[in-house]
């Protein structure tokens, strides 16, 4: 008799030690399924693609659909450079939405402005019997519409990407911010930046002002300047091939001396698919002594006066050639 009840006892044990094992084993069960195949768990792992620059995965988790538009900044080094910006990133619980899905709210700043992203996930089977998947809701990529003047080719992201026409759409993830921006050697476009926070906001249209880079303009400057003083060394009043003309009704006795008082503003601006340059002004002098030929007076005679006149640019790469045009 006492054998049996012992044994019972020790059966009672095992029983309780196995219930408090398979209790122990689904709060654990609960605890995993909650921390590591929630719902913010999914999201968190999208934005662990896009900071890594993962375009691959963060696309497989997002379930988006890419519209016919440039793909330059959905991978590598471009899609990692919208994450940059992201700051003080919270990843919200999720809260009951319709037909049993759940939403997860990203709260961040971008720029230091507050920004939110609300991403609807479904569930999907089960792993292993216990834990839990989630899978978003499937949408499409929004996309930024860019043109830049006078120039096929642009960067978002520092991805260099063709513009065909000037013009191209780019897909993009979200959360994310993107620079456009153009630069080559003899023109450039300030960078224009958009933040991107969902696939249903509307993203303004950037246009790229495009002119030319200070280098340009020196050498274009150099050029002209150069031009002027060649002709400021002719000793005469009407120098050939220049825009300075002096006149005058007496005889000239001495040298004649021309000096340029101020150069010409350079400014280039884009006309009809072309570069070209506003009309140039040179203030002049000329000095010389010249004889009454009525009173044989010899007096000295010293005018300065501006002098218009135009100047066509060609470029051929990163060629520059600057010819000066003078009116009949």
């Amino acid at each position: 008799m006492k054998d049996g009840t012992k044994l019972i006892k020790i059966a009672a044990a095992w029983l309780l030690m196995l219930m408090l094992a398979i209790a122990a084993s689904i709060v654990t069960i609960s605890i995993v399924n909650s921390r590591e195949f929630g719902p913010e768990k999914t999201v968190a792992h999208y934005l662990d693609a896009l900071k890594d620059g993962d375009g691959a995965k963060a696309l497989g988790l997002l379930q988006a659909k890419v519209p016919s538009a440039d793909a330059a900044a959905l991978d590598g080094e471009a899609l990692a450079k919208s994450q940059a910006g992201l700051k003080s990133v919270s990843i919200g619980e999720a809260v009951p939405g319709p037909d049993n899905q759940k939403i997860v709210t990203v709260n961040y700043t971008l720029g230091n402005s507050p920004f939110r992203t609300d991403f609807t996930l479904t569930q999907g089977p089960k792993h292993w019997l216990f834990f839990d998947s989630w899978t978003m809701l499937p949408g499409t990529l929004p996309t930024i519409d860019v043109s830049v003047v006078n120039a096929n080719q642009a960067s978002i992201n520092g991805a260099a990407a063709n513009m065909p026409d000037g013009k191209n759409s780019f897909a993009v993830f979200y959360p994310g911010s993107y620079e456009l921006e153009y630069r080559s050697a003899l023109f450039a476009a300030a960078p224009v930046t958009r933040k991107v926070s969902g696939p249903g906001q509307e993203i303004p249209a950037v246009g790229l002002s495009t002119g030319p880079t200070t280098d340009l303009l020196a050498q274009v400057d150099g050029t002209i300047r150069k031009y002027l003083d060649a002709c400021a060394k002719q000793a005469v009043l009407m120098p050939t091939g220049c825009p300075m003309t002096a006149a005058t009704n007496n005889r000239v006795v001495s040298a004649v001396e021309w000096s340029i008082l101020e150069y010409p503003a350079i400014t280039i601006s884009p006309y009809g698919g072309q570069w070209i340059m506003a009309p140039l002004n040179v203030k002049a002098q000329v000095e010389y002594t010249e004889q009454d030929l009525f009173s044989g007076l010899v007096a000295p005679a010293k005018v300065a006066d501006d002098f218009a006149f135009a100047a066509k640019l060609s470029i051929s790469g990163t060629t520059v050639t600057v010819t000066p045009q003078l009116s009949d």
